[in-house]
């Protein structure tokens, strides 16, 4: 059947489009070859995350109107371009519109990969494996970012930063090349109109939330934590700096902690038993990673540090796919896209507002951001009000 051929190239698509040899040296490619200060990388940040609220209409209408195939394609060359714009000279100006540019690849990809996977599954009678197909879609990402950080590093310092950036547009175009091949699937339903999916999907998403009580509880604990612990990705960077670590080895510290998620992924239920119980194991994983950012402040002994950034990736950044298990229990079928896109949104939309307050902070201060974000994380951990009782199997 020709459909089935759909899912070992989205494997290799999300693979491609996931090959950031800029992941390990990102802080040092815009403020050391680009010139501009953390604050200034911040904003870059929360105007990619509220490009992509804006694009969601746009980009939908796209997918619409000539197929989320089309849309794919177009997702690898826009984000290809943006590599490629970063990289002219340094400007922020410039780094802006890159910034925009690789909002619209994002959003042109984001709901049309899995959309053209679940309708390929549909196609072919397979709808019943969907959950390890996705799964093995998201663990081609995992893959693409560990393995692009350690070649990123050695080319950026051996070339310089602007090729670990620049060098991206190869693998970026072959995702595209990829997408090119897909069949797109044609399933004889009503047609749903993407670009009506954001505006949608906020309201209806928020009247659910606002009715499920034990939803809102999940999500706070979700949300808040996962917020905080992602900004280990934008403050490891600097620290490496600051401890003198050489640029070589950023991307190899990148892929451990990325690499290390896969194995927490792997073994909750094992993590779980150990812990006694799924409430105790969500506890002590936010409690964990909160200490941990708290020594990282305080140390400067380098083997600790990596020690210490290899756990928050672990038990910090691996928690959200607990969640995502949890969380899918109590939502029906046909409402449950609507509410994890929800979710999502909000996601963004908090750390869009987060970026200008962490970069005052570290330009303050790194160790004492380091410490309150640590702070933070535990005393969310204590005042979350999951039970045993909400986390079902």
């Amino acid at each position: 059947m020709p459909y089935k051929s759909n899912i070992w190239k989205m494997y290799l698509f999300r693979l491609f489009l996931s090959f950031h040899f800029i992941g390990g040296v990102l802080v040092p490619f815009f403020m050391d070859w680009g010139g501009i200060s953390f604050t200034q990388l911040m904003i870059l940040q929360s105007i990619f995350v509220f490009s992509i609220f804006l694009l969601e209409v746009p980009t939908g209408a796209i997918a619409d109107h000539f197929g989320r195939k089309t849309s794919l394609v177009l997702s690898g060359i826009f984000t290809a371009s943006a590599a490629i714009v970063y990289t002219l000279f340094p400007s922020f100006s410039l780094f802006i519109l890159g910034e925009i540019l690789w909002a619209i690849g994002f959003a042109l990809m984001s709901g049309s990969d899995e959309a053209l996977i679940y309708d390929t599954l549909k196609k072919t009678k397979q709808e019943k494996i969907s959950k390890k197909i996705f799964g093995r879609y998201s663990s081609f990402e995992l893959i693409g970012i560990s393995l692009g950080a350690p070649i990123g590093s050695v080319v950026a310092a051996t070339l310089g930063l602007k090729y670990a950036m620049l060098f991206m547009v190869v693998p970026f175009l072959m995702a595209s090349l990829f997408a090119l091949t897909l069949k797109e699937p044609i399933i004889k339903k009503k047609k749903a109109i993407e670009s009506r999916r954001y505006w949608d999907t906020l309201i209806k998403g928020v009247k659910y939330f606002k009715n499920h009580k034990v939803l809102q509880i999940l999500a706070f604990d979700r949300i808040s934590t996962a917020v905080l612990v992602f900004f280990i990705i934008w403050t490891y960077q600097p620290l490496l700096k600051q401890l003198g670590v050489p640029l070589i080895y950023f991307g190899f510290i990148h892929m451990a902690i990325g690499g290390v998620q896969v194995g927490f992924m792997n073994n909750f239920t094992w993590f779980e038993k150990i812990f006694g119980s799924k409430k105790r194991y969500l506890l002590w994983s936010a409690l964990i990673s909160g200490i941990c950012f708290i020594l990282l402040g305080l140390n400067t002994y380098i083997p600790f540090t990596i020690i210490l950034l290899v756990l928050i990736g672990g038990f910090g950044l691996s928690r959200y796919v607990l969640f995502q298990s949890y969380y899918n229990k109590y939502i029906e079928s046909e409402n449950r896209a609507t509410v994890i896109s929800t979710m999502s949104m909000i996601d963004r939309f908090i750390r869009g507002l987060a970026y200008p307050l962490i970069a005052l902070l570290v330009e303050w201060s790194l160790t004492y951001t380091l410490i309150i974000l640590g702070l933070g994380i535990i005393i969310i951990a204590f005042i979350s009000r999951v039970e045993e009782k909400h986390l079902l199997d």
